[in-house]
């Protein structure tokens, strides 16, 4: 083995936060290496998560007629059968392009990229197994972004073709006549539609009582509704106690209710998990949590103090919008950069379901579990032009304001592009202002901007 190779920082995991955190560090004049042990860069957000997923949702969406079905007149339904390499072409494309964009900014920013599997030999060396051979690296700081990977319980046959996990279900080979989705968060619930858009039938089996309960209770109830619309089917309360997957025919699946499921395929997406084992993290002295999380302070810094840890490594949200910004924050501490203010203290989520649904700040269950006066503002869609330029007559926007003085609290939406939506009130939040702050503000028209002036409208107008 050669000589160790040192650097100022090691980053191991090219997603979102690694990525982010190289370049951070390589901005401040470091010497930068970035470990990865996938063929290209990208981490599970580019190459099997955030960007396939929701790029499949956009081609069900074009293949479906969905974005389209409102309008009178138009009749753009999908008339002909819809084949995996159709499904899939847009994917792999805009997952090509990314990979060379970003493949492109490390280059520039000068970071060395270093391709294998990485392991702790001890607290600031690490050895490298690539398509190469081993060799060694060492860091003065060293970030972990090594993310996560889906949990495969072991009741899954996954070695059958047609049972998935959701990193696999972006590479699948033929479509599903049907297909049962085991656990309804934010990724089963995604898929979910996403198939369901496409005349899939779709089970969606879960051990709670409701959908996505981290969310306004309104909300999710609208949600509901909507993927039943699509024709998912809910099995609450319910786990998979058998999974009978032959070689041919169909999938058995047995229920704890008794009740037995025969689908076409089999989705399972109950969590993910981080394989920090694989990097033999006691040789370096660190500390390891359940499913792999590494427990960090507000610097991202684990129990040993040049070692960081950002993305899905350290737990919720496992966002990448966030995990990129824990990056950036480990990079500057680490290596002495600008005075940082630490994380956002608030933060958005985006689901990709159908249709979209977002939110930032406060519900109206967490405002009546602390005792805080409120009132809501609403907008529909339909009451704007660009909502009925659409199509859409089912989504809106909801407000929630400090009774007293109407400071913006939480902002929810569903509908389309919900999730772009939702940065209007992020800002808001961020600045501390409400409902007067839309009021006077002068949005286009007609857009779906227009929702925040109605919707402050609609709570002015109810604290006369």
């Amino acid at each position: 083995m050669a000589d160790p190779q040192a650097f100022d920082v090691v980053v191991i995991g090219a997603g979102p936060a690694g990525v982010t955190a190289a370049i951070t560090a390589a901005g401040l004049g470091k010497s930068v290496a970035l470990i990865e042990k996938r063929p290209a860069v990208g981490g599970a957000a580019l190459n099997t998560g955030t960007v396939p997923s929701k790029t499949l949702r956009e081609t069900a969406l074009a293949f479906s007629g969905l974005r389209t079905r409102n309008l009178y007149g138009v009749d753009l339904s999908l008339r002909r059968e819809c084949t995996v390499a159709d499904l899939l072409r847009h994917e792999r494309a805009v997952r090509d392009t990314e990979q060379t964009r970003w493949s492109g900014l490390l280059g520039r920013y000068g970071v060395c990229v270093v391709p294998g599997a990485a392991r702790f030999v001890d607290a600031h060396t690490l050895a490298v197994s690539g398509p190469d051979g081993e060799r060694t690296v060492t860091g003065e700081n060293i970030i972990i972004a090594i993310g996560s990977c889906p949990v495969r319980p072991p009741l899954f046959p996954f070695e059958h073709p047609r049972v998935h996990d959701s990193d696999e279900i972006v590479s699948l080979e033929d479509m599903p006549e049907s297909l049962a989705v085991v656990g309804a968060g934010v990724i089963g619930s995604e898929y979910a539609c996403t198939f369901a858009a496409l005349g899939v039938p779709v089970h969606l089996i879960d051990g709670r009582d409701c959908l996505l309960p981290f969310l306004d209770l309104e909300i999710a109830q609208a949600l509901t509704a909507a993927m039943q619309d699509l024709g998912v089917v809910f099995h609450w309360k319910e786990q998979v106690t058998a999974c009978n997957a032959p070689p041919v025919g169909d999938i058995r699946l047995r229920l704890a209710s008794g009740k037995d499921l025969a689908v076409d395929a089999v989705l399972v997406a109950t969590g993910r998990e981080s394989r920090t084992a694989d990097l033999n993290p006691e040789a370096a002295g660190l500390l390891v949590g359940k499913r792999g999380q590494l427990c960090v302070d507000e610097y991202f810094r684990t129990n040993v103090k040049h070692i960081y840890a950002v993305g899905d490594v350290v737990g919720f949200p496992a966002l990448a919008s966030v995990s990129a910004e824990q990056g950036r924050i480990a990079a500057g501490h680490g290596c002495g950069g600008p005075s940082l203010d630490g994380m956002p203290a608030i933060f958005p989520t985006g689901i990709y379901t159908i249709p979209e649904v977002a939110a930032v700040g406060e519900t109206e269950g967490e405002l009546k579990g602390k005792g805080i006066d409120y009132v809501v503002g609403r907008a529909e869609y339909a009451q704007t032009a660009r909502g009925e330029i659409i199509g859409d007559r089912t989504g809106f926007l909801k407000l929630l304001f400090a009774k007293d003085g109407l400071r913006l609290l939480g902002a929810h939406g569903i509908g389309e592009q919900a999730t772009e939506l939702v940065h209007l009130g992020l800002l808001a939040l961020q600045l501390g202002r409400g409902a007067e702050f839309f009021w006077r503000t002068c949005f286009n028209y007609p857009t779906l901007g227009d929702l925040y002036k109605l919707a402050a409208h609609d709570a002015m107008l109810k604290c006369r």
